[in-house]
């Protein structure tokens, strides 16, 4: 099973990027993209973006691919998202005016969770990495598992658990 603390050296293995530079996708069948402009808006009185502004984006881009890929209307399926868990690392500064590329994979896609794993590239250069842990509930708040077909899309962007052990 994996844990948590192994996902950071996921994340960050070699085998990530490809010799040109490119994110490859890990050997799963399908990574999520999704860009953003960095603005003034998103940067100290030094130029350096906030770290916080990398929580914000993996909830973008956790919305974007969910809404593109795996359902277009979650609250019609009588369910939400809910974050357990989530955890990011900074490995290089960026600044305004610069493009950033999300990547989003999953791992240990379960009945009602799974986790999320987010790539942030500028220019083919990672600057960040995290994660986050996701269950699925009902309109009442409590627990469920992912509706009828949903799991099968989830799993389309899952990491084969060869390429989670270190």
């Amino acid at each position: 099973m994996l844990m948590r603390d192994a996902i950071p050296n996921v994340l960050s293995r070699s085998p990530a990027m490809s010799v040109s530079g490119e994110p490859l996708t890990m050997l799963s069948p399908k990574t999520f993209h999704h860009s953003f402009d960095i603005y003034l808006k998103d940067s100290n009185a030094f130029m350096n973006t906030y770290f916080s502004r990398y929580f914000e984006w993996q909830g973008v881009c956790r919305e974007r691919w969910f809404h593109e890929c795996i359902h277009n209307d979650l609250l019609g399926s009588d369910g939400m998202f809910v974050t357990k868990r989530a955890h990011q690392e900074y490995v290089h500064e960026t600044f305004p005016f610069q493009r950033v590329d999300c990547y989003l994979n999953t791992v240990q896609v379960r009945q009602c969770s799974a986790y999320l794993l987010f790539r942030f590239y500028v220019d083919g250069r990672q600057v960040s990495q995290g994660y986050q842990q996701i269950l699925f509930a009902g309109r009442d708040r409590k627990i469920r598992r992912f509706p009828e077909g949903i799991i099968d899309r989830v799993k389309e962007y899952e990491l084969p658990v060869s390429a989670l052990t270190i």
